[in-house]
C-alpha cells in the first residue's frame, strides 16, 4: 500500500483557545474537548485535523522543542465569496485573534487573507474572484 495523507497534527500550547478558534471558522469540534491532551476532527473528504496539548507532547518526547520561525505551518480555508473572506477575517480580528495580512485581491485570482492562530501557524481565508 502507498502510504496516503491521512491527518494533519498541531501542537498546541493553549488547547481552549486553539479550538475555539477552529471552532469560528466552522469545524465541528466536540463541546469538552478542551480538555483532552489530544483531539481530533474528521473533515469532509476525511482529513483529518488534530491537535495536541503541548505539555502531553513533551511528556511522550521530553526532548522535543517547537521548530523554529514563524509560521511553523499553514492551513488554508475556501471560504464561499470573496466578501466571506472580509467578513472572516474582521469576525476572527475582532475576537482577539491575530491577523497578519488583511483581505487583499492576490494577483492569482483570488481574495486572501492571513491570519495567525493562537499558536502562530498561519491561516489563510480565499475565495475565487468574480473573474476566475
Amino acid at each position: 500500500m502507498t502510504p496516503y495523507l491521512d491527518m494533519i497534527g498541531l501542537v498546541t500550547t493553549d488547547m481552549a483557545r486553539t479550538l475555539e478558534f477552529y471552532r469560528r471558522l466552522g469545524l465541528d469540534i466536540p463541546a469538552g474537548a478542551e480538555q483532552d491532551p489530544h483531539v481530533e476532527v474528521t473533515l469532509p473528504g476525511g482529513l483529518r485535523l488534530a491537535w495536541d496539548d503541548i505539555a502531553t507532547v513533551r511528556s511522550i518526547d521530553p526532548g522535543w522543542t517547537p521548530p523554529a520561525g514563524s509560521p511553523r505551518a499553514g492551513l488554508a480555508f475556501r471560504c464561499a465569496d470573496p466578501a466571506e473572506v472580509d467578513r472572516w477575517y474582521a469576525e476572527l480580528t475582532a475576537a482577539g485573534h491575530h491577523g497578519h495580512r488583511p483581505p487583499w485581491d492576490a494577483p492569482w485570482g483570488q481574495r486572501y487573507a492571513v491570519l495567525h492562530d493562537p499558536d502562530g501557524n498561519a491561516v489563510d481565508l480565499f475565495a475565487p474572484t468574480p473573474d476566475q
